[in-house]
């Protein structure tokens, strides 16, 4: 039950800006690391783009937002080098968009922070109060959290 000093608006204050304060360590890491351009959002894409690529299209519906939206944001990517265009060799008129070798650097590397910022995290709060915190997250959050449509649910 809520109380006075615990009302039940700042659970899911606190859980987003804990969300949001492991995004901004990790992307300033990846910004030291020889990836500053890249933004929360691009995780994301590059995620929804995967290993075997999508179209445009595939990729708006997995991201929740229009083929428009995001085409500009693979337009962008492309222009960083993260992404590429590519013709469909199972159906010469569609465009596939696939990963670089660059996109593939920021997801291992993001990877990678991912898990030196759990460590810090473990560091201050104990190891055994991460793990619980997952575990109750994960009794807590729906079997499909790892929805790849934030973008366009935060657009709506």
């Amino acid at each position: 039950m809520a109380t006075p000093d615990r009302p039940g608006f700042v659970l899911p204050l606190l859980l987003l800006a804990g969300f949001r304060t492991l995004i901004d360590d990790l992307h300033a890491d990846l910004a030291r690391q020889g990836h500053p351009e890249l933004r929360p959002a691009h995780g994301f894409v590059l995620q929804a783009v995967g290993a075997g690529g999508t179209t445009a299209s595939d990729l708006g519906q997995r991201l929740g937002v229009s083929k428009q939206a995001a085409g500009k944001t693979v337009d962008r990517l492309v222009a960083l080098g993260y992404l590429e265009r590519a013709d469909d060799p199972a159906d010469a008129r569609r465009k596939l968009v696939r990963m670089t070798a660059k996109g593939y650097d920021g997801l291992r590397r993001s990877a990678v922070v991912f898990d030196e910022l759990r460590d810090r995290w473990a560091a201050t709060l104990g190891a055994e109060r991460v793990a619980a915190i997952e575990d109750d997250l994960r009794r807590m959050v729906p079997a499909d959290v790892f929805r790849l449509d934030v973008p366009g649910w935060f657009g709506a």
